[in-house]
């Protein structure tokens, strides 16, 4: 049974494998703590994180119970439609599951195939190692590299994200709150990540912005454009963003 240790192992066994130095890393849910782990125990590989509704803490009772009960039915039916519901629960907002009036967006549906192509025990054996995860709380503070986190308003993890915000170094450490939205800002609104990521990639010479930014800060204190606050002048219809960063640089 592999553990979270050993997931986060086995990205140094990939990157060395594709002949990779230090990379810049997104993850969401279960992925980004992962990701994280593997920045804390490989500083030097890890350009930036980019984190979607990320764990950083033990799972509490609630969810391990709950994982606990998605493994069983794994081990003895595999993937069976109760566990499909559980983790879209966790991964998407009410708005796009569905109700009986609405009928469920194409991404879900998509979802829904992706998990019958997933071999259950594997699930079963992700699902452990993560029932077992330990909190990476008190090592955040230590964690130097930028970090830019996503969460949508609606997610079961959403405590989770501010948290593990709180613990990061602030002058390296942004969030980005989603209204409306569940865990899958990727999917439910990847619009909403558009701007952010752009100023967060300009601290690396990897994008021309118009602004400048601190090469202090993941996000410049004046990162915060109309576009962000107002999504429909760029032609998108997205409920209002709430954006949280540092104001040191």
């Amino acid at each position: 049974m592999p553990s979270v240790d050993d997931l986060a192992d086995q990205i140094v066994e990939v990157l060395n494998f594709f002949g990779l130095g230090a990379v810049m890393c997104m993850g969401v849910i279960a992925g980004a703590y992962i990701l994280t782990l593997f920045a804390m125990k490989y500083r030097q590989r890890v350009l930036g994180l980019i984190l979607i509704s990320p764990l950083c803490r033990a799972p509490s009772w609630t969810e391990w119970l709950l994982n606990k009960v998605m493994s069983n039915l794994l081990y003895f039916y595999g993937m069976c439609g109760v566990v499909k519901e559980l983790l879209l629960k966790r991964y998407f907002s009410k708005e796009v599951r569905g109700n009986v009036q609405v009928p469920e967006s194409d991404i879900v549906q998509a979802c829904r195939r992706l998990l019958d192509e997933r071999q259950s025990i594997n699930i079963w054996q992700f699902l452990e190692a993560m029932n077992g995860r330990p909190d990476l709380s008190e090592g955040l503070r230590k964690l130097h590299c930028r970090s830019l986190i996503f969460v949508g308003e609606n997610s079961p993890f959403h405590s989770e994200a501010l948290h593990m915000t709180s613990k990061l170094d602030r002058r390296y450490s942004a969030l980005v709150e989603v209204q409306a939205c569940g865990s899958m800002v990727t999917e439910e609104q990847p619009h909403a990540m558009l701007i952010p990521i752009e100023y967060f990639l300009t601290g690396y010479g990897l994008y021309r912005a118009t602004l400048s930014v601190s090469p202090r800060s993941p996000l410049s204190p004046s990162c915060i454009s109309p576009e962000l606050l107002s999504p429909e002048s760029m032609g998108l219809k997205l409920k209002p963003i709430k954006t949280r960063i540092s104001l040191e640089v």
